[in-house]
């Protein structure tokens, strides 16, 4: 694996700073602005190696248009990594005549958008992530098989994770184990869709480490789901870009 570092971008802060990420705590300006606020973050570039079978991937290898139909409506520009710097690798839900639907991070929850195959090359993992909301806990499969189970903390009621299905899109290290995210983060496609009110972050939810590990197992975030420092890092060994992500009820 090759670690590249790049600059913090505002769409980084939107990500790090988002109401997703934890309790009543971490909506004081001195927890926002501590969040992911290193000179440089680290990024794992690491591409998933095609599987004989698994889910499908595709990695974006020229910039295209992501479309709300095969060759239709143009929803956003997509370029060849995310804007953490990371490879852009999409999870595939559907394929139609040279057309591939996928998951983005671009799109509302719910949401299908459409790419070329032709700008893609194919891929697959075989890991998925399965997050049980009213046991809070996570459980690792390789194939239909649970690898690891885990606990992890979700949302409180009136901000609760949002079910549904989502993918990996970026691997993070926040270079400081004691950053409200701990040493690292899964970002994921999804948004969090009920942020308190006048919250200044953006909405993106994750899967990441807490300096607070008596909070993991509770209903206490804003919505990003927290596991331990040795679990967040077993995840990032092994869960590659574009794996799968079902939050159930």
């Amino acid at each position: 694996m090759r670690i590249i570092r790049v600059a913090i971008a505002a769409a980084l802060l939107a990500v790090a700073a988002s109401g997703c990420g934890g309790d009543s705590r971490d909506a004081a300006p001195k927890e926002r602005e501590s969040a992911f606020t290193p000179a440089h973050v680290e990024t794992a570039e690491a591409a998933p190696r095609p599987e004989r079978e698994g889910a499908p991937t595709a990695r974006v290898i020229a910039r295209t248009w992501l479309r709300a139909t095969p060759d239709g409506r143009r929803l956003e520009r997509l370029g060849t990594r995310t804007e953490f710097g990371s490879p852009r690798i999409l999870s595939v839900v559907g394929e139609r005549d040279g057309w591939l639907r996928v998951l983005a991070p671009e799109l509302p929850n719910g949401r299908r958008g459409w790419v070329l195959a032709s700008r893609t090359r194919p891929g697959s993992t075989n890991i998925s992530l399965v997050i049980d909301r009213s046991e809070r806990r996570l459980r690792m499969l390789r194939g239909s098989r649970t690898i690891r189970r885990l606990p992890v903390a979700v949302g409180r009621p009136g901000t609760p994770t949002p079910t549904g299905r989502f993918a990996v899109t970026d691997k993070l290290h926040t270079g400081s184990p004691d950053s409200p995210y701990g040493c690292c983060a899964l970002a994921l496609t999804g948004h969090q869709t009920k942020l308190l009110a006048g919250w200044p972050g953006g909405d993106r939810l994750a899967i990441h480490g807490t300096p607070q590990p008596e909070t993991v197992g509770k209903e206490i975030s804003l919505g990003c789901m927290r596991a331990h420092r040795r679990d967040i890092r077993a995840l990032m060994r092994t869960v590659p870009l574009g794996s799968p992500v079902t939050v159930r009820r």
